[in-house]
């Protein structure tokens, strides 16, 4: 195993067989046949062409294309090709500064293959000139990747929120950090990814945070979502990361990435460096069946 598998793992996209997802124009995601079959069943809300969905003609404004799709919604779900609905509203937009199209619900993301948006947050200690990272272990009633290994703070970005909001939300949740201790979290960058899945495409931008912390700052989960925390040298969270498939499949990403920006991998020691940076960085762009990054 290597790092650049895991990099890897994250960026398998294969667009055969399916369809731009486009509104006003702008190519925001990817359907597939299952997904675009059900879609068809509500012709009031979708339009299906040989080569695009987009929304009917009548639903001109983002306010009313998110009524729409939230009234379809539970339908949507109990179709059985997408995930139950969590009640979690993203707004769909094709980058972060864009104004947003329409709201979705969570669950619903991957089988309109649009562009998700989260946080997570590298807590880290240092001690005797060594890296610590704490690192949390997802509760076994977790839907996605239940027992795995997590960041300290990781969550997806509601679209009511702010980023600074939602970081300090989580922060609390997720480990009982104190909202002036979360506010001193440092914006890092950002790693985004595609994949065919499943449920459809998982296309993903993840907003980093470094927060050092104190020797004595233990975290505590809140909201059940972690089942226990441990904080760990840098270097044996590497070789998990290398070695194992523990972590969560785009935890590994955000540990990679501030291994390099701390510099802890370089390219001198690591020769899959420049395949690894570039791999953090893809931005697939919808072009029919083939993509560019």
């Amino acid at each position: 195993m290597s790092y650049f598998d895991r990099v890897e793992a994250c960026n398998r996209l294969d667009l055969t067989g399916m369809k731009p997802f486009r509104v006003d124009g702008q190519d925001l995601g990817w359907i597939g046949p299952q997904h675009a079959a059900i879609l068809a069943r509500h012709e009031n809300v979708f339009v299906l062409t040989d080569h695009e969905v987009t929304f009917a003609p009548h639903l001109r404004t983002p306010e009313e294309r998110s009524a729409a799709v939230a009234a379809i919604s539970p339908a949507l779900a109990a179709s059985g090709h997408y995930r139950r609905l969590c009640g979690e509203i993203y707004a769909v937009k094709p980058t972060w500064g864009a104004p947003t199209a329409f709201t979705l619900d969570r669950a619903l993301v991957p089988g309109f293959g649009v562009r998700a948006y989260g946080i997570h947050v590298n807590g880290f200690v240092r001690r005797n000139n060594e890296t610590f990272l704490w690192i949390g272990t997802r509760s076994d009633d977790r839907e996605v990747e239940p027992g795995k290994l997590d960041n300290i703070v990781a969550g997806g970005q509601p679209a009511h929120l702010s980023l600074t909001a939602n970081l300090i939300k989580e922060c609390a949740e997720e480990a009982d950090l104190a909202p002036d201790l979360a506010r001193t979290a440092r914006p890092v960058g950002t790693i985004s990814y595609a994949f065919t899945s499943a449920g459809g495409v998982k296309a993903d931008t993840l907003f980093c945070y470094d927060l050092p912390l104190a020797p004595d700052v233990i975290p505590r989960n809140t909201d059940g979502e972690i089942a226990r925390f441990d904080l760990m040298p840098l270097g044996d969270v590497l070789a998990l990361v290398r070695e194992t498939t523990r972590f969560k499949f785009n935890v590994g990403l955000v540990i990679l990435d501030f291994a390099i920006r701390h510099g802890h991998l370089d390219p001198d020691r690591e020769p899959d460096f420049e395949r690894i940076v570039a791999g953090l960085h893809a931005r697939p762009v919808v072009n029919l069946n083939a993509f560019i990054s």
